[in-house]
């Protein structure tokens, strides 16, 4: 039976939709100071031709006035005046490009120990988490600490480029070094997918081109790699999550009866026919119809931002879940997380804050600090009594109003959460969610 154009236009909005979300890989940069980070996002930019014959000129000709030897192609990120002037990166610079392969957005961030939170904020959507090394320094402390964060962040995949080879003659012996000590620490961490490659972000080796000059190396290129990286299967398509963002009820003549309730799919699948029970209240319904932008779509499923529409006309508002009735998340509103804490008043026993989970906010109380961990070492500090600027333990909480969470293990949308300054406003902590009950 041929198709209606209604039907041509939902299946073409559907199918875009579905290309989409395939092809974004969002990647973060972590490395020590001087590891060449910027200059590897300038150079991935400048090799695929994702920016402007004038930004490459205004790089060249502040190159130049500063005396350079060479086009530095870490102005291209570093956008702070106080970033140029150190050379360092302070601020998380968010880039976007697009090969005819797929959309990438890049999370460049800081390689400063007192700057940990704003890698954690880079890092924490990231698909892919990109590590660099000097090869002529070999691994370090910040290289671990950096690992481990991206661990703890449960980043499903990490690369490991090798960077400055040119500057050890491309020594097969050095390369294979710090691939044997990466690969051993890796081992003591939760690193599913690793990739280890040899390049050069300031000559361009091995970074978009394949480099002559490691003949040796018979892996992919960084650009060959972040192209094909398969991130579709890290999403979580059996447990299915939709927090509700906002209720939408035009109360127009054109949408007179209209009730929709917007969000983004956090996990599984939504499909018309569907039953589903909206949680806290517990109130079952089926789904009669989903909509992406004005179209209908067959299903939805993560990261889709679309409108749920039920058959039922239940009680339902922002920051209530719809899940499945058979396999939905227990309300809980006794919280154990690892935080990482971001501002210079310490975390203490008995603090109060407002907590905001997916669409839910409430209040919070620190129950108890039960340890500081200590991320280049891996040791627990149990003697500890609070938290510090962009330092990490396990905490727990008690909630005002009950979160619809799942283990962050399980699911990094429903597993995460931030604190917030009720008098300031300012988010203070981020969490990872162990369990809760």
């Amino acid at each position: 039976m041929a198709s209606t154009p209604d039907e041509k236009t939902t299946v073409g909005e559907e199918a875009a939709a579905v290309t989409e979300n395939a092809d974004l890989l969002r990647f973060a940069t972590a490395g020590s100071v001087d590891d060449g980070k910027s200059t590897l996002i300038g150079r991935l930019l400048l090799d695929s031709k994702s920016i402007f014959e004038d930004q490459l000129e205004a790089v060249e000709s502040t190159s130049q006035s500063k005396g350079y030897d060479y086009t530095d192609l870490a102005l291209l990120t570093d956008g702070l005046r106080s970033e140029r002037e150190q050379g360092i990166t302070i601020d998380v610079a968010y880039r976007y490009f697009a090969t005819p392969n797929r959309k990438f957005i890049i999370a460049d961030t800081p390689g400063h120990i007192q700057y940990t939170r704003n890698m954690v904020t880079g890092a924490s959507t990231a698909d892919l988490g990109l590590v660099l090394v000097d090869a002529r320094q070999g691994l370090t402390e910040q290289s671990r600490r950096h690992a481990v964060l991206l661990s703890l962040l449960r980043v499903p995949h990490l690369v490991l480029a090798i960077n400055k080879m040119d500057l050890v003659d491309w020594s097969e012996e050095i390369y294979e070094k710090i691939h044997r000590e990466f690969t051993t620490f890796a081992t003591k961490l939760n690193i599913p997918d690793l990739e280890v490659i040899p390049i050069s972000a300031l000559q361009g080796d091995n970074v978009v081109n394949r480099s002559e000059n490691t003949p040796w190396y018979s892996g992919p290129t960084l650009m060959h790699h972040l192209e094909h990286v398969h991130v579709a299967s890290d999403r979580d398509l059996v447990d299915t999550r939709f927090p509700v963002q906002y209720v939408i009820r035009p109360k127009s003549d054109a949408y007179h009866d209209f009730r929709g309730y917007a969000g983004q799919v956090a996990g599984g699948v939504l499909k018309k026919g569907d039953e589903v029970v909206v949680l806290p209240s517990g109130m079952t319904s089926t789904i009669s119809r989903v909509e992406l932008f004005d179209n209908e779509v067959s299903e939805a499923f993560p990261p889709m931002s679309v409108t749920v529409h039920l058959e039922d006309d239940v009680d339902v508002s922002r920051g209530d879940m719809i899940a499945r009735p058979k396999n939905a998340p227990k309300p809980s509103q006794d919280i154990d997380a690892m935080v990482c804490w971001m501002t210079n008043e310490p975390l203490r026993p008995r603090q109060k804050l407002a907590i905001k989970h997916t669409t839910r906010t409430g209040r919070a109380m620190v129950k108890d600090i039960q340890y500081r961990l200590d991320v280049n070492s891996l040791h627990r500090d149990q003697e500890a009594g609070e938290l510090g600027l962009n330092e990490i333990g396990r905490v727990q909480l008690r909630t005002t109003v009950p979160l619809l969470c799942d283990p962050y293990s399980k699911n990094r949308t429903t597993g995460s959460f931030i604190l917030i300054d009720e008098a300031t406003g300012v988010t203070v902590g981020a969490g990872m969610i162990n369990s809760a009950s």
